[in-house]
This record gives C-alpha cells, sequence and structure tokens, in this order.
C-alpha cells in the first residue's frame, strides 16, 4: 500500500462519502469525538488539525474557538473543502504533508492541536517521534489530542468499511485478515490502532502531563498538555 492512500485513492467527494454511513451507530461515534473536544473548549483558542480531510471536523468545531487551521496531503480535499467551509470564516485549510510539521513552517503556536478519528495510525508515523512534533507546535498550556479506536467498537467499525467497500470508496476487505484492531483490504489497505496501553506509553514519553479517557465506548483519546 502506498502510504498516501488517502490521497491517491480516498479524498474529497469519496471521503465525503464516507461519512453519509446508514449506522447510526457509527453517526453517534463520530459526534461523540467532536463533542469529548468542544466540551474542553473555552472559544479563545486557536486549533490546528491535522489529516483534516475535507474540513469535517473543523465546521463543527469553528463555531467553539478562535480559529481553526486544518492540514492535509490532498490537494483535491483543500480543493473540496473550500466550499464546504465556505460559511466557516475562522477556518483555513491548507495543502500540506503532516509528516512534515515543524514550528518554523506556522506563524505562532497553537493552543490545541487535533490528531483525531485514528489519524495517529492512519498517517504512518512513528507514535513516539512524531507526538514530539506535534508537542513542538504547541504554546504553553496548550494541548493535544489523540483519538484510536476503542476495541469495543470492533464490529461496529468492521461493518463502516464493509460499507465502505459496497460502496466502492475502499477495495473489498479481506475478512480473513481483519482482526485484532486490523482492518485488512485485498488492494493493499490497512487500517490499525493504537492500544490503550500505547497510548499510556506515549503519554508517558513527553514527560508532560496526561489522560486517558475512553469515549462513548467507540474512541479513546489520549490528551496531553505542555509544561
Amino acid at each position: 500500500m502506498q502510504s498516501n492512500y488517502y490521497s491517491k485513492n480516498l479524498n474529497s467527494q469519496k471521503l465525503y462519502d464516507v461519512y453519509q454511513t446508514r449506522y447510526p451507530r457509527v453517526k453517534t461515534y463520530l459526534a461523540e469525538e467532536i463533542a469529548f473536544v468542544k466540551a474542553r473548549l473555552q472559544g479563545i483558542e486557536d486549533i490546528l488539525e491535522l489529516g483534516a480531510g475535507y474540513g469535517r471536523i473543523m465546521k463543527e468545531l469553528a463555531p467553539h474557538c478562535k480559529s481553526i487551521t486544518g492540514i492535509d496531503i490532498s490537494e483535491d480535499n483543500v480543493a473540496f473543502g473550500g466550499d464546504y467551509l465556505q460559511d466557516t470564516p475562522n477556518s483555513k485549510l491548507i495543502v500540506m504533508d503532516a509528516h512534515k510539521i515543524s514550528p518554523k513552517v506556522f506563524e505562532a503556536p497553537f493552543d490545541v492541536v487535533l490528531c483525531m478519528q485514528n489519524a495517529l495510525s492512519s498517517m504512518k508515523v512513528e507514535p513516539f517521534s512524531y507526538t514530539e512534533k506535534i508537542m513542538s507546535l504547541l504554546a504553553a498550556n496548550g494541548r493535544v489530542f489523540i483519538s484510536t479506536y476503542s476495541a469495543k467498537f470492533w464490529q461496529h467499525r468492521l461493518e463502516w468499511f464493509l460499507e465502505q467497500a459496497e460502496k466502492g470508496l475502499l477495495g473489498e476487505i479481506d475478512l480473513e485478515k481483519s482482526k485484532d484492531g486490523v482492518i485488512v483490504g485485498k488492494d493493499g489497505f490497512c487500517s490499525v490502532t493504537h492500544s490503550r496501553s500505547e497510548l499510556d506509553e506515549i503519554g508517558k514519553s513527553t514527560g508532560c502531563p496526561y489522560e486517558i479517557q475512553e469515549v462513548d465506548e467507540s474512541s479513546v483519546f489520549l490528551v496531553i498538555t505542555k509544561k
């Protein structure tokens, strides 16, 4: 599988269609992830979202913060997001490879950095060094929100990916190989997760205060505060 599978194969309208699911349980999962972050905002934060797609999460959080910037590797996603976010004046979606983030490429540090909906796994990064890079983008007392799937959500997650394959958004899912939190496609697609213990090790590695919280029995958040 090519590392930029989402950029080449699952972007713009196709990515939008991923979230037009027929499964109410998946819709609840998506909403509860956003609600978890929203409840922890004061309305004065400058936020950065990594792997923002076409701006789905950005649009929901924009009314609850000072500004929100999203980066995505796909030019098609950013073009699609231009229309999707046209009524969201405090948002900005730009083309950027999340692997190349550094404080030098942004004008100022952020109060919040988001790496949601299993993005840390999807981006195929080494999680410990990459989390350090994320922390370098934060202002003092800034927070990073990293989320992954809960093991309790496995069956719903599998059904959702099967639905995506049925719609032609993904290739056929290999049901024999898809297990233990890993979804494997016959075209080389692979979606993995981080366990709660792995998130704990990532949090410890930063030397900063952190918490791990399961949300809605569908996602698990690691929230780290920069000190």
